[in-house]
């Protein structure tokens, strides 16, 4: 895509009526000034309303260039380079990227010239050097909502004190840390705050890294919140291109908005890909308003961000305890010798066995982690032999979701898992097991959450948790620690039942 400089203007090259030699690629423009705009023009709400808060593809807006250069001439929207020339290389706008190896260069029926584009966002559609973004630079007013949230639900006293915390940073602009234990009913904290925001007329937004949790919490949040538009963005979503008031999003959709929320909140904030990934980062910055809250909640916060908020560098509310007042159970850990030698020979350690055949024995569904697919799959070899039933699971299994729905209604006895499974699946009554906890992708935070899988329900406060290793790690011990930690702090604070 060229651009033609008229007195300080820019003119999509298609829509010139004659050919212009100066016609140039949008990295190749220092002109940009900005159009005053004209209220009297008679504006498109509906493109106005599709751009709103959002960076976008001129190819991604489903309406015709004139259309849209109009708008542009008339100061309702703006072009924005896609790539910026830097002095070590390229800059991609939208996602932030300057690493020399995600670029790469391609011959340009568009510009005509060999164009440089960006990969590490490829997914989202391509940015090129000769790609313009697309921005409004117009809003409508927005929507308050008296009341709207509509869930009668108790909130436990952990889960009372975070929730004020929350709803104070929310109306103050702050960002705050909620870190509370797996199962403590994090999102029920939210609901004040979101409440509060609406009533102001905030737009909020919900990120989280993984697909499958926005799927789990729109119905949710829809209940809740009933009389408020709410849409849920991930991959192949029927949402994307709509705007509301309440979004929740997947981390990665969150490259298309554009200074568009006034509440963001960030939930996982320790998991794959977002705790990774750069790029993610970038994006929740340049989605938020530049005077906006930043909410994040995590069972597991990075020891650096657990370090800050020991020396009160980093706002944080925390809630020790789950909802039901239970304890978190801790785990055991226990020796199991070299097991992948073991497994070389199609048989698992005796003790691993004997711990299988009793969850079968007693009826009692449960978790067993492995490290890797190659080995979940010799696992699940040796264990079909106690039992038919029992199936495997990983990131890459396109059974993935009918094995884990199997599993929550009961059709499977155990199943063997990676990390994949470490969070999102809450089945009521349920033991877990490590084997080789000791390898180094079962870090503290993976552990804490494998952990946090038992005893969620308060009809089944508890159960077996159970690592298997060649060998402690510190990883294993700080998990440990940490569980007791929490517990310490809840018991302390008077957040635990009396047995």
């Amino acid at each position: 895509m060229r651009f033609i400089v008229d007195e300080g203007r820019l003119i999509l090259e298609a829509l010139a009526k004659t050919n212009d030699r100066t016609a140039k690629p949008i990295s190749h423009i220092d002109v940009t000034s900005s159009i005053p705009l004209h209220p009297e023009f008679p504006c498109s709400p509906e493109l106005l309303s599709f751009l709103e808060g959002k960076q976008l593809l001129l190819e991604e807006l489903p309406f015709p260039l004139d259309l849209i250069q109009a708008h542009y001439e008339h100061g309702y929207l703006a072009y924005e380079k896609g790539m910026m020339k830097t002095k070590h290389g390229w800059r991609c706008i939208r996602c932030g990227n300057e690493e020399n190896h995600f670029f790469a260069s391609f011959p340009c029926a568009r510009c005509q010239a060999v164009c440089t584009y960006c990969r590490k966002c490829i997914m989202m559609g391509r940015v090129s050097a000769c790609t313009p973004l697309v921005v409004s630079r117009f809003s409508f007013p927005q929507a308050c909502y008296f009341s709207p949230l509509s869930w009668n639900g108790i909130l436990s006293q952990g889960q009372q004190r975070a929730a004020d915390a929350v709803e104070d940073a929310i109306v103050r602009n702050d960002e705050l840390l909620v870190w509370a234990v797996c199962g403590a009913g994090k999102t029920e904290v939210l609901f004040p705050g979101i409440a509060r925001a609406l009533e102001m007329g905030k737009r909020v937004c919900i990120a989280t890294p993984r697909t499958d949790v926005v799927r789990e919490l729109a119905p949710r949040l829809k209940q809740a919140f009933p009389g408020v538009p709410l849409i849920a963005l991930y991959g192949g979503s029927d949402d994307r291109g709509k705007f509301a008031s309440f979004v929740i999003s997947t981390t990665h959709q969150l490259l298309r908005f554009y200074r568009a929320f006034d509440v963001m909140v960030i939930d996982e904030v320790d998991a794959f890909p977002y705790s990774m990934e750069p790029m993610l980062e970038y994006a929740v910055a340049k989605a938020r308003k530049e005077t906006s809250s930043l909410i994040y909640l995590t069972a597991t916060p990075h020891p650096k961000w657990q370090k800050e908020i020991k020396r009160g560098k980093r706002k944080a509310v925390t809630i020790p305890a789950r909802y039901h007042g239970f304890p978190l159970p801790v785990p055991s850990f226990e020796w199991c010798g070299n097991w992948r030698k073991q497994l070389k020979r199609s048989r698992l350690p005796r003790n691993v066995i004997t711990w299988v055949k009793l969850r079968i024995e007693t009826a009692k569904q449960a978790f067993l982690f492995v490290p890797h697919i190659d080995e979940l799959e010799q696992v699940v070899r040796i264990l079909k032999q106690l039992d038919e039933r029992i199936e495997g699971v990983h990131a890459e299994d396109p059974k993935r979701a009918e094995k884990v729905q199997a599993f929550r209604d009961g059709r499977i006895p155990l199943l063997v898992t990676t990390t994949i499974l470490e969070r999102g699946v809450t089945v009521p009554n349920i033991d877990v097991a490590v084997l080789g906890a000791e390898d180094r992708i079962f870090t503290e935070s993976a552990l804490v959450q494998i952990a946090g899988r038992v005893g969620r329900s308060a009809q089944f406060p508890s159960g077996d948790i159970r690592f298997f290793h060649y060998g402690k790690t510190r990883e294993m011990v700080a998990a440990k620690r940490q569980i007791e930690r929490m517990n310490k702090e809840a018991s302390e604070r008077g957040m635990l039942k009396t047995q």
